[in-house]
């Protein structure tokens, strides 16, 4: 037995929130571009929350875009899908189970392009939620009055077109556009391709002016950690316990957020729903929030990686488990990473709460998130995400960020790998041999073994084409990171992150 609306029982008590069939009833109002589990774990999420509690009271209809497979699974459950919420949040243990009821239902864009194009002449119609991959928002060859369009941009100026069209051009009949396609100015860089593309059609200059003033395109910053499908001995245990089998079940992490950015009030007033979660947040500017995520979240992974996964953790949560490393971590963050990007608008207050957040995420007892994925790029992501924080720190505080230098050296350590093929690399630990997957491996390569570590130092922190700037300009930090190098050499990661915790009054 699947779930399905026969199947799905509605919760005893349940708050005074909508029944099932109240939330069949609901108009269509938004069309999603994709079925992937990052739409269905964080926007499809947020808006059934908000239908819910009666205040979106708008369903989706989703576009099947990919030519593989059909939208077999999604008719078969009555667009109903079971999505498990499982983490730490402010310290608890959660461990969810809801039933989301967003989604009407699902339409292949391969085989019935036509019924999608008749969502435009929905007047009910108000959003367009996307995420096609980042390789969706380009521009590409296209015709939009083939069926279907060959791409995404194309698909949606074919919507954007017949809408204009059913309606004479309407300005109230405008659509607020959404991508979450993990790209940096998304929405711009979406609306600028659809503009070409009309232009290269030799569309109406009515068209354009009503594409370019009735709708609005939203950058977008998304985060939330979607593994999809649980394992399956877990997934046949849970279905068991519901009393149902549902293909279409998915797991994720208990954080989330959708920033969304628009100076519009209108847009607010559509995207109703974020009243409902503050992981959704409608700011005329997200740029803060896409700082927080890179420096806070990626930047303390990429100055961490190499130190645990040379000190034996295989999974961040393994890692977090560990007092000691459990408290390097978290002074890493709230005691150099916060006080280097606080300022034009973000306090310490709020850069230390999303860093409680983020160690939340960490201590999840329900991920493993490997180290050794981490490590993948490991220069680039060096370099993107931790020398802003550095130079930073230095520029404020003239001094040497201590937690920082032990993370660099043992990367410096970790890069220490021998070829083993064509451009294939791999480095030697405690543990057995692990695989150095970076555009500078071979460079790493000749450098230890042709130079003394001290010389190594002063060599790759001199690479200004990878960090923007001579890294040896920071007083006292090629003697800082040369310190931490030889101890992590003479007395392997446990004994230096055990001293440095001493030395620091932290142990």
């Amino acid at each position: 037995m699947h779930l399905s609306r026969k199947t799905w029982k509605e919760p005893e008590g349940n708050g005074g929130q909508r029944t099932p069939e109240e939330l069949f009833r609901l108009p269509e109002k938004v069309l999603q571009f994709g079925t992937g589990v990052l739409l269905r774990g964080l926007p499809d999420f947020y808006i059934d929350k908000a239908n819910k509690q009666g205040v979106f009271n708008g369903r989706i209809v989703v576009v099947k875009s990919t030519s593989s497979g059909g939208a077999d699974a999604f008719d078969h459950q009555q667009g109903l899908y079971t999505h498990v919420i499982r983490g730490v949040d402010k310290g608890e243990v959660v461990d969810e189970v809801i039933i989301n009821a967003s989604i009407s239902r699902v339409i292949s864009a391969a085989s019935d392009w036509n019924a999608v194009l008749e969502c435009a002449t929905n007047p009910d119609m108000q959003v367009i939620i996307s995420n096609t991959t980042e390789v969706g928002i380009t521009l590409v060859e296209d015709n939009i009055h083939a069926d279907p369009p060959v791409s995404f941009p194309g698909k949606l100026l074919s919507f954007l077109y017949k809408r204009f069209r059913h309606f004479n051009g309407d300005r109230e009949r405008g659509m607020v556009i959404v991508p979450t396609e993990l790209i940096t100015d998304n929405g711009k860089k979406l609306e600028a391709i659809v503009l070409e593309l009309a232009h290269q059609h030799g569309l109406e200059s009515a068209f354009m002016d009503w594409l370019e003033n009735a709708n609005t395109f939203c950058n977008t910053l998304v985060d939330r950690i979607v593994p999809g499908r649980l394992p399956e001995d877990e997934h046949q245990a849970l279905c068991k316990k519901l009393g149902y089998e549902d293909d279409l079940l998915i797991m994720s992490e208990v954080y989330g957020l959708w920033a969304i950015e628009t100076t519009r009030e209108k847009v607010r007033e559509v995207l109703s729903f974020h009243a409902c979660d503050e992981g959704v947040v409608i700011l005329p500017d997200i740029h803060m929030h896409r700082e927080l995520k890179l420096r806070l979240l990626n930047g303390s992974h990429t100055f961490t990686c190499g130190l645990a996964y040379l000190h034996g953790f295989k999974t961040v949560k393994e890692a977090m488990q560990d007092d000691r490393f459990s408290v390097f971590i978290t002074r890493l963050m709230k005691q150099e990473i916060v006080p280097a990007i606080i300022g034009d608008g973000l306090t310490t207050e709020m850069a230390e709460e999303f860093a409680d957040k983020v160690l939340d995420r960490y201590r999840n007892p329900f991920l493993d998130h490997p180290w050794i994925n981490i490590t993948l790029q490991y220069t680039g992501k060096m370099a993107m995400r931790n020398m802003p924080i550095l130079g930073s720190y230095f520029d404020r505080y003239q001094q040497v960020p201590p937690a920082m230098a032990l993370g660099f050296a043992a990367y410096l350590l970790f890069m220490k790998g021998k070829p083993t093929g064509e451009n294939t690399f791999a480095g030697s630990s405690d543990w057995g041999p692990y695989p150095i997957n970076d555009e500078q491996a071979a460079f790493f390569s000749t450098s230890w073994s042709t130079l003394a570590p001290e010389l190594l130092v002063k060599t790759i922190l001199g690479q200004t084409e990878w960090w923007g700037s001579d890294l040896n300009q920071y007083e006292g930090w090629a003697h800082s990171v040369n310190h931490q190098l030889a101890r992590l050499l003479n007395d392997g990661p446990r004994k230096v992150l055990r001293e440095y915790l001493i030395e620091n009054s932290l142990a």
